[in-house]
């Protein structure tokens, strides 16, 4: 079920990227100020939910217990959003999406056996293998390769890089906190705590009279959706999968966020998807299918 719930999560995300395109586009909202509006919308929705369903005392338990991991994953969360937005413009969407995505099933996979002294398995490489082959197919294949439009690709790659790391240690402490508090409670908080950092975000985008917010209802129903849907609930089911399931197979497991965008864009944007973003996804959906026992048999280093 765990598994599950991270898989959800990470097909939510997909559908959020053609989100953001539409915006863009009909708009010319910039990609920090729908992410700001984005998690801002979430921290609303989610906090009326808790009143609502008369969660507000776990809610407040959760932070008055573990402020400082609250704060932690929420501006991990933020954090990792802005970096990946701005490494896109600076580098292009397929390098910023192998590297920050991929980037990241590393990392957590290296700290979780320095942690436990284990040593990956076969298996376990294979997998990781795998899913990161897949993610680089689809990235450079699925209507993904077109290259940044800044001149600053180093700079870009280095941003990345730090988005990588940044959705690592994020997905790591989420599942050490996860383990210890209600999904929606810690969804509230560490939303809350993002929305509040990338509030200037809003601030300089009024400042600089560059638009604000879609005017019509089908562009403020994007925005709910991203913020209810893609943010709200797709935080709430990674971190109730957190729970039973590791942060290095969580991060691999969210690799379906490239698959479900790239099937979207084919499906509503007329992409049409070559034979190796097809294979790409295959080996994803492989790779997810196997992850279930890759955590049962650790190998002691």
């Amino acid at each position: 079920m765990g598994l599950l719930q991270v898989c959800a999560a990470g097909v939510l995300w997909g559908t959020g990227g053609l989100a953001v395109t539409v915006l863009h586009e009909r708009d010319g909202l910039g990609a920090m100020t729908v992410s700001a509006w984005r998690m801002l919308l979430a921290a609303v929705a989610l906090i009326g939910f808790a009143v609502v369903t008369r969660r507000a005392p776990v809610v407040r338990a959760t932070v008055r217990d573990h402020p400082g991991m609250a704060v932690l994953v929420g501006c991990g969360t933020a954090a990792y959003q802005g970096l990946y937005f701005v490494s896109v413009l600076m580098v292009g969407v397929s390098v910023a999406t192998v590297v920050s995505l991929g980037l990241a099933p590393i990392l957590a996979a290296v700290w979780e056996h320095l942690r436990a002294r284990t040593r990956p398995s076969a298996r376990e490489a294979g997998v990781l293998a795998a899913a990161l082959t897949g993610l680089i197919l689809i990235s450079a294949t699925a209507g993904h390769g077109s290259a940044g439009p800044g001149d600053s690709p180093y700079l870009g790659l280095l941003l990345a890089v730090t988005a990588g790391a940044t959705y690592a240690a994020t997905t790591v402490l989420g599942h050490t906190i996860a383990q210890r508090t209600d999904p929606v409670a810690l969804t509230t908080c560490t939303t809350t705590v993002g929305a509040v950092a990338l509030a200037p975000f809003l601030l300089v985008a009024a400042v600089g009279n560059d638009p604000l917010i879609g005017t019509s209802a089908a562009s403020l129903g994007l925005l709910s959706y991203l913020g209810i849907a893609t943010m709200a609930l797709a935080y709430g089911l990674l971190y109730a999968g957190l729970r039973t399931t590791s942060g290095s197979v969580a991060t691999v497991a969210t690799l379906l966020e490239p698959v479900s965008a790239a099937l979207l864009a084919a499906a509503l944007l007329g992409e049409r998807l070559p034979w190796p973003a097809l294979l790409g996804g295959a080996l994803i959906l492989i790779a997810v299918a196997a992850l279930r026992s890759t955590e049962k048999h650790p190998i002691p280093a």
